[in-house]
């Protein structure tokens, strides 16, 4: 078990939620792992009107352009007209083994351009690549998972994927916007900070019988960020309860600052939300955790 070493209460809001549960951890106790320029404007003060003289204009012949063979007829690729067809924003979602959905997105119109994806209730920012393109894995949290994605420039697309054996899973997503420091930590069935069992976005692989899977890009403007873990219902031969906490480091970005949040929770084909509003420590607090304890429901497993 952390040792915790510091201790904090943060002033929170819980809306719809009560008791969120807040310690600090101190950071020696911490588990470990792992231009355009513009023209100037001419002075209007040394301005000139140029003198007027007559031109005497002799002698002239007309010519024409010397003839020869047409980009046609020499087989050079004509430059093809962009319309609105092919500047449309499309998306594809296709239903993935584990409840998961494959998202694609492609604007060829809007490359390297910011791209949201809203799905449920969850929302992530992510940067379209140099072809305007964008594919990934999200774990759906309905049957029918709508999803919508939509760029800086304000184009969109929305794609439906019907989700078979979505009530097979428990799911717990912690969302946020900004460089808030929040994680999303699951410890399974009794296991250890830094232990088997203990499973967030820096463990390794496989680290337990779960998973955490991480949405957005933090070096986005204003971004958005999801943390989803996911778990099945029922496990052969284990029973017991996953705690669930969300996590907040003390940085120099969030220190002093209210931070926002949501926590979103499927459990048996329903879902839930609840959101959260809560000042940090000041920054003399920096390297520490605020650990919630009470933001999320603790999840009870039973053996099949």
């Amino acid at each position: 078990m952390l040792t915790k070493q510091v201790m904090l209460k943060g002033a929170l809001t819980l809306a719809g939620a009560l008791g969120i549960g807040v310690y600090m951890q101190a950071p020696e106790t911490r588990w470990g792992t792992s231009g355009t320029g513009q023209p100037a404007a001419a002075d209007a003060g040394t301005f000139v009107e140029p003198e007027t003289a007559s031109l005497l204009i002799e002698k002239i012949s007309l010519t024409s352009a010397p003839s020869g063979p047409s980009s046609e007829s020499i087989g050079l690729p004509r430059a093809e007209p962009v319309t609105e067809a092919s500047c449309q924003t499309t998306a594809k979602a296709e239903a993935a083994p584990l409840a998961m959905v494959k998202l694609s997105v492609d604007a060829p119109c809007r490359r390297n351009e910011r791209l949201t994806v809203h799905h449920s209730g969850m929302s992530f920012t992510v940067s379209l690549d140099g072809t305007g393109s964008y594919e990934t894995f999200v774990p759906a949290l309905t049957r029918t998972a709508v999803f919508i994605a939509e760029t800086q420039s304000g184009s969109g697309a929305v794609a439906v994927a019907e989700i078979d054996g979505i009530e097979d899973f428990e799911r717990v997503v912690v969302q946020w916007s900004g460089n808030s420091g929040l994680e999303l930590h699951a410890r399974e069935f009794g296991a250890a900070y830094g232990g088997e069992g203990h499973v967030w976005h820096g463990a390794e692989d496989h680290a337990g019988m779960g998973r955490i899977d991480r949405l957005g890009e933090q070096s986005v403007l204003a971004p958005r960020i999801a943390e989803i873990y996911s778990l099945p219902s029922s496990l052969p031969g284990q029973s017991g309860t996953v705690s669930l906490t969300a996590e907040a480091e003390v940085t120099g970005g969030n220190c002093g600052r209210d931070i926002f949040a949501q926590a979103l929770q499927l459990t048996g084909g329903r879902l839930s939300s609840r959101d959260l509003v809560m000042v940090m420590p000041d920054c003399e607090a920096q390297g520490s955790f605020l650990v919630l304890n009470n933001l999320l429901e603790d999840l009870k497993i039973a053996a099949n």
